[in-house]
């Protein structure tokens, strides 16, 4: 997956909008392929990572934390030794935005590092 995406994220008076059904219908398959999934019943995805040891994962989540708050966008994540599950939907808007689509790119990206 590319990290090339480029989408301009619309708002009124400042909000995030929620991927439009196009957007969905373009970007979507591209994370499926990439083995994101989304949550049933929730406007999210979701993508379980999985590491050598404890320091693998720390190392990855240390990463991904410093993109996110760069973005100022954080996921929800859970971390058991060297599992790590991520969680992504922007509350601002409620669902899925181009916020969720960056970063689950960026992720993906380091996860191989």
């Amino acid at each position: 997956m590319s990290c090339n995406i480029v989408s301009v994220v619309t708002s009124q008076a400042g909000k995030i909008q929620a991927l439009t059904r196009e957007e969905r219908e373009q970007l979507l398959p591209m994370l499926r392929n990439a083995q994101w999934v989304e949550v049933v019943g929730r406007d999210a995805i979701y993508k379980e990572f999985i590491f050598k040891d404890f320091n693998q994962a720390f190392g990855f989540m240390s990463r991904v934390a410093l993109q996110a708050e760069k973005m100022d966008h954080h996921p929800e994540w859970f971390n058991v030794y060297n599992k790590v599950q991520i969680t992504l939907s922007t509350h601002d808007c409620g669902g899925l935005s181009q916020h969720d689509i960056t970063l689950a790119t960026f992720i993906d990206q380091v996860s191989v590092l």
